[in-house]
Parts: structure tokens; sequence; C-alpha cells
């Protein structure tokens, strides 16, 4: 029987690992967050009151088997200026679906279908929400703002109680082993563990929770943060379970590139600090799973996906 895996996340790192995935003999559900308020995803979210749907375009895009053309115009953005200026298609799509089909849910499933999707692409809820940072004296609304503030907020939390489908909590229940993938920690990731369905089903499932790190920092939210610190924050977010496992990279990146992206976007390379790890109780699968895409560091898809096959096989 065919290993089913659920994989919490959002934003590109998502979709570089599910482009691997997609390669092996998995069944892969991935549940994704709807709070993204910037670009052309918040224009749609706030002018037809609807959940986001960019991070889930996104993935339908990672995961699709269908022509290359067709991948390429859904992926096309509006440069003329206008109403439908930096609009991508996939956007729209989904927009229009959600109206015709009555949920982002079914909208997701039909263009799973139109793009030859081999998987299950859920949102985490079929709500408009918005992602709230509190501290002390005042709250920060929305991803954005919650992202660029991320040193002053105690907790992250919604501007209101959200369902969770059963679909969602299903799925959990169903996985043989569950992945949190990188992404922006604190407003791809987090996101998930706010909703007390989800925590709850984590809580029952016996499938082992991995955390596929991040390669590099995101300034603002994660500075100065190794493995450990992210898998620490997962696990105060988790509260009753913990990270079991964590893919990391090992490989060595030219100073020359690590360097530039320092001076250009503030970013270092998030370091593998195996004695902490092993003190929170985490097993380490390592390797050299990096690589650079016209000058940016990116996970080698491939031999992310070949980590998490292998352990899948030969441990659950």
């Amino acid at each position: 029987m065919m290993k089913k895996i659920t994989v919490f996340g959002g934003g590109t790192g998502l979709s570089c690992l599910l482009s691997g995935l997609k390669l092996f003999p998995v069944d892969v559900t991935t549940v994704i967050t709807v709070t993204d308020n910037g670009s052309s995803t918040g224009k749609l979210k706030e002018e037809l009151d609807i959940p986001a749907v960019g991070d889930i375009g996104k993935v339908l895009l990672a995961m699709a088997n269908a022509d290359e053309d067709f991948i390429h115009l859904m992926s096309y953005r509006f440069s003329k200026a206008g109403s439908l200026e930096n609009h991508p298609v996939r956007n729209i799509l989904l927009a229009a679906l959600i109206d015709l089909k009555g949920s982002l849910s079914e909208a997701a499933r039909y263009m799973c279908s139109l793009l030859e999707v081999k998987g299950t692409v859920l949102p985490l809820t079929e709500e408009k929400v918005e992602l709230v940072g509190k501290s002390s004296d005042r709250e920060y609304f929305g991803e954005e703002e919650v992202s660029a503030n991320i040193r002053h907020i105690r907790r992250l939390a919604y501007d209101h109680d959200i369902r969770v489908s059963n679909e969602v909590t299903d799925h959990i229940m169903d996985a043989d082993l569950i992945i949190f993938s990188p992404g922006s920690l604190y407003t791809s990731i987090l996101p998930h563990l706010l909703a007390d369905q989800v925590r709850d089903a984590l809580v029952r499932t016996h499938a082992p929770l991995m955390y596929v790190s991040n390669l590099v920092t995101q300034p603002g939210e994660t500075d100065g943060y190794n493995v450990s610190d992210h898998v620490a924050v997962l696990n105060r977010y988790l509260g009753r379970r913990s990270i079991g496992l964590v893919v990391a990279n090992n490989g060595l990146v030219d100073p020359a590139v690590t360097a530039k992206y320092l001076e250009l976007e503030g970013k270092t390379l998030v370091g593998l600090d195996r004695e902490r790890l092993e003190r929170l109780g985490t097993r380490i699968i390592e390797g050299d799973i990096f690589a650079i895409e016209n000058g940016s560091i990116r996970h080698n898809a491939l031999k992310t996906a070949y980590l998490i096959f292998s352990f899948l096989m030969e441990n659950v």
C-alpha cells in the first residue's frame, strides 16, 4: 500500500518540497494556510471577500503534471496597468472557481483535475481569516505586519475562531508521516498550529512529526536562528507533541554566495547545531540538499524528497 504523507506549509519552500515528492510513489495531502494578505492575493481577498488563494495556486502548479505551456499560462501575471495588473492567471481562476464551486476546497479539487495533480490540496479553513500578532501593549494585524514585527510579538492568533474541515483532520489521522515544510516560520508554518482541531489531531495521530528545515534565515523573523531554534518554536506551539525528526542540509555553500546573500538580503545560512537538537530529542536526517538557482539558495527538490522517501520506506 502506498505510504501517506500530510504536509503543512505555504509559500515557495512548500512548492519546492512538493515538486520533489511528486516524483516518488507516495500519496501526498497538502494543507495550506490562507492568511496571506499581500500583492494579488490580498487584493482579491479584500475585493471578493474570499480566503487567500495565492499559496494554494503556487502549490497546485508545483504538483502539476500537465502540459508545460498550460502551466506557464497559469503562472502568467498581467503586466499592463489596470485592474488586473500583477494578478497571476491562477489566482483569477481560483477566485472564479470559488464562486462556481462554492468553496476553496472544491475550487482546489477542480484545479487538481485540470492540472493532473496526483494528491490532495486542501486549505486549512474555508474562511477569510487574518493572522494577528499580540505584544504586551498592541496587536499587529495581517501577515505582512506580523512578519515585520516578530521581535515585538509574544504570541500569534487569528482574528476569530476558525473551523477546520473534517477532511483536514481525517488526513492527519490517516497519515504515515506529518511534515512541516520549509517556509516562513511565523507566517506560513505556525498558523496551522493555531487551530485547536489541528493540534488535537496531531496529539491523537501515531504518525511521526518531521520538520524540513529552512536553508537561510528570514530577515525580521528568524535572524540568527539555527535549526534547533526553528524546532524549539514549533515545539512551543505544538504543545503536547514535539518534532521528532528534522531534515537538514549539511552541504557546504560557496562563501561568495553566502556573502552576497548577507549583503543584498540580510540572510544567513541556518546552522545545523546537532548537540542542541539531540537535547531536544530530535533525530537528524541530513544531507547535501541545497542547490544554487540563478544565484539563489534553494532546496534541491529531488535530494530532499529522496531523504524523506528513504526514511518512510525504512522506518514507517
